[in-house]
């Protein structure tokens, strides 16, 4: 069977991903139906036993911003080796709520890491490996704030300023414009009913 295929989910907090990665799932479930593939349903940080700790380090204790990435991408490297690549050697899909670009995106341009510094990670923790396909939900701080506040307690990401994620949205936009050819940028204002639309035809060319 041929390699699966890796799809990513990103946007700041309160952009609305998580509220479309099921409904993703069960629709490429049903195109996949009749080849014998699965689709893994997977998050980061977390995705492994060895994670999942991890996530709960970094989502509620402060530390150092170095050690916050390393933490990121130990959390990565287990995450690829355990359940990533297996399934796509397998020819399974993967659809991870976020991966690298939301390192990128939290730790350099909204904590402000020197851009080198993950990249330098990247490189030793991924390789040359990315998704085939990341979909990220853009929309305002102002919007995502009004969201967030309305939905549960927040964790030490949530909790961060308005300025704090004009600059992690930034940054995934200068992520997504650097790599045009494996971004999907979708209007997060928009109804539910027309991202999904949206989200159908990415699925339908796939």
């Amino acid at each position: 069977m041929a390699r699966g295929k890796f799809i990513t989910f990103e946007g700041i907090d309160g952009a609305g991903k998580t509220t479309h990665l099921a409904w993703f799932r069960d629709r490429l479930e049903e195109k996949l139906d009749a080849s014998g593939r699965a689709v893994i349903v997977t998050r980061e940080p977390g995705g492994t036993p060895l994670g999942e700790s991890l996530r709960e380090l970094l989502l509620h204790r402060r530390m150092d911003l170095e050690t916050e990435a390393l933490l990121m991408f130990a959390s990565r490297r287990e995450h690829l080796a355990q359940v990533i690549e297996p399934a796509l050697t397998r020819g399974d899909w993967v659809l991870s709520d976020r991966f690298s670009d939301a390192t990128f995106a939290y730790q350099g341009g909204g904590r402000g890491l020197p851009r080198d510094k993950l990249e330098t990670l990247e490189r030793w923790v991924q390789g040359g490996f990315q998704p085939d396909l990341t979909v990220l939900f853009d929309v305002p701080p102002q919007t995502a704030s009004k969201r967030r506040s309305a939905v549960r307690s927040p964790d030490k990401f949530e909790s961060e300023t308005e300025a704090f994620f004009e600059r992690t949205r930034a940054e995934y936009l200068r992520r997504a414009d650097e790599a045009p050819y494996r971004f999907a940028i979708i209007d997060a204002t928009q109804s539910i009913e027309r991202i999904r639309k949206t989200l159908d035809e990415l699925i339908s060319t796939m």
